[in-house]
């Protein structure tokens, strides 16, 4: 026998690794999971060359060895078998593998470990140290403003910029802006910046969805590659050449109107209102009514479709400033709203019907989300 290893683990870190196992390949060795053994423990790794995730669980080895193994077909039989010990044996004639659990059974072929694409080491470089569940939430509420066309490289990826106690995220597509901060685990000594593949800064949100503790962020000395190391786990990525826009010239420095609202209650407005606006062009309208002979100021939001209907909802709001109209993508508003906690209160500045949406949380000083308008007949 070659490795011995618990059902549920290795169905876990299959799924884990197969986020890197590209759909199509022109390296076909890519579709295929490595399998090596560790210091007594089963190591798996997956690559779409662009992106490489490492994950390592226990297991009873017999002896060394690593081979190469069809990703989805591997994943697939795993995940049919009972939940119990799963014995892999290793061949050489043919190059493959067997599996035993209970009483199933099955053959694999495999190739060669030395025919899988080498996976970059980031050992020396810039270290810093971040809390994993502030990571977490800070990619999901700024990830969604990355470009996904290819058009301007950049933007398709999320500028980190560390200094001091902070880590900033920033990402930008040409209609909105996301920004947000981090404290670190630990001070940084000087300042660094460079731009992360969005899609690799996904898997790691994904990855770190359950855990604890710290991530340990390691930027190599060439600023070509990252690693982000959890526990057990490694994701390595390209870094994105390029200058990425200077956001905070983006942000507008004063709005001249100013909407705190219940987040519930602007969501349940948008989402009625994005109904009406997919037929709509999808734009959805938001005006803006300050306080008036002791009434509270509001917020309208509606949308129409011609020769369907309209909707209209109004939702309570404590108002700065003078009243303001602004039109926005509905797809926009709704996800800017989701990536905020429910029972907060989020602020939206504005100042003409053609100035940027500037949407903020009240539980989250350090995030800042903002939106182009929609030009629209009022």
């Amino acid at each position: 026998m070659w490795v011995t290893v618990l059902h549920e683990n290795l169905s876990r870190a299959l799924a884990g690794v197969g986020r890197a196992v590209p759909s199509r390949a022109t390296l076909p060795v890519t579709l295929n999971v490595l399998l090596q053994t560790d210091r007594s423990r089963l190591k798996l790794t997956a690559t779409n060359l662009e992106i490489a995730i490492s994950t390592w669980i226990g297991a009873q080895v017999e002896h060394e060895g690593a081979i190469t193994i069809p990703a989805r077909l591997l994943a697939e039989f795993v995940n049919s078998l009972p939940n119990d010990n799963i014995q892999v044996e290793l061949s050489d004639q043919p190059k493959g593998i067997s599996l035993t659990c209970g009483r199933f059974s099955a053959r694999m072929a495999g190739t060669d470990a030395d025919e899988f694409p080498p996976i970059p080491t980031v050992t020396d470089g810039t270290i810093a140290r971040v809390p994993a569940a502030q990571l977490r939430e800070a990619i999901w509420r700024v990830a969604m403003a990355a470009a996904t066309d290819d058009s301007r490289p950049v933007l398709t990826g999320i500028k980190v910029e560390i200094e001091g106690d902070t880590m900033t995220l920033a990402a930008a597509d040409g209609f909105r802006l996301g920004v947000d901060q981090v404290k670190l685990a630990t001070p940084f000594e000087g300042k660094i910046g460079f731009i992360v593949p969005a899609k690799a800064f996904q898997e790691v949100q994904r990855l770190i969805s359950d855990q604890s503790g710290d991530v340990e962020l390691t930027v190599s000395e060439n600023r070509s590659q990252v690693l982000f190391r959890l526990p057990n786990i490694e994701i390595v990525s390209q870094l994105i050449q390029g200058n990425f826009p200077d956001y905070a010239k983006l942000i507008p420095a004063t709005t001249g109107t100013e909407a705190a609202v219940d987040l519930h209650a602007f969501q349940q407005a948008a989402k009625a209102a994005s109904i009406f606006a997919r037929d709509g062009s999808g734009i959805v309208r938001l005006h803006i009514t300050p306080s008036e002979d002791g009434e509270p100021g509001k917020v309208t939001v509606s949308s129409k479709a011609e020769e369907l209907g309209e909707n209209k909802s109004e939702i309570d709001a404590r108002v700065k400033g003078d009243g303001a109209k602004v039109a926005f993508d509905a797809r926009f508003l709704l996800e800017v709203l989701s990536a905020l906690d429910k029972g907060e209160v989020v602020t939206l500045g504005t100042t003409t019907p053609s100035s940027p949406g500037v949407f903020r949380s009240e539980a989250h000083p350090g995030y800042t989300h903002v939106v182009m308008p929609m030009f629209v007949q009022w």
